[in-house]
């Protein structure tokens, strides 16, 4: 990994580290931490959109759409087919997502709601920072649609799993107390984050050839 790689790495540990410090400091139960969360996929899906936007030289390889599964041309209406595609399905996953939460979350105080802001904006800084790792390094080389279309859910999906699992542990009879069940739960989660942000990294120096 390279020097950039390793800053936004400790950037990513850092912000959750402040979502978890802002759990215990507002004593939100498990539920309620879903939120930061739930916007920092949103932030990953919104800078995943970027970056395919902004590619200038992409390989289609094993994409099809429509019916019945044409190809997506290596032109700029098919990365724009692309893109809406993604922006659709990922999209409504997560407003399905919040109508839960919402559903959840009939009793947050405003101090909760800035507390989601607050996380929500470290997020944003640290994904904006490998954002622009990101579309430093594909400006040298072809970089797969295909594969920068899928990253998003491989990121999202072991999070989430993280998440559910944690909260599965703490809603159990276990001898966690509520700060014990937070800690439990953001070490999870931070760790299928770092290993996605690694994993992710990695596959960015796969130039499609």
């Amino acid at each position: 990994m390279r020097h950039t790689d390793t800053a936004t790495t400790w950037a990513l540990i850092g912000s959750n580290g402040l979502t978890l410090l802002l759990a215990i400091a507002l004593k939100w139960p498990l539920s309620t931490l879903l939120w930061p969360y739930w916007a920092q996929s949103m932030i990953i899906g919104y800078f995943s959109r970027k970056r395919m936007l902004a590619l200038r030289e992409f390989s289609t390889a094993g994409m099809s759409m429509g019916d019945p599964g044409e190809p997506v041309p290596e032109t700029d209406a098919g990365r724009r087919s692309v893109v809406r595609f993604f922006t659709l399905h990922y999209g409504f996953f997560h407003a399905g997502y919040l109508v839960f939460l919402l559903a959840q979350s009939k009793e947050l105080a405003p101090l909760d709601w800035l507390g989601f802001a607050v996380a929500a904006l470290v997020f944003a800084w640290n994904h904006r920072l490998s954002f622009e790792r990101h579309v430093e390094a594909d400006t040298a080389i072809r970089q797969s649609l295909t594969r920068m279309m899928l990253l998003p859910y491989l990121r999202v999906v072991p999070m989430h799993l993280a998440i559910m699992l944690g909260a599965g542990l703490a809603a159990g009879n276990g001898p966690l107390s509520a700060v014990g069940a937070l800690i439990a739960f953001v070490t999870l989660k931070t760790g299928a984050d770092v290993a996605m942000h690694y994993a992710e990294h990695h596959l960015l120096q796969r130039a499609s050839r």
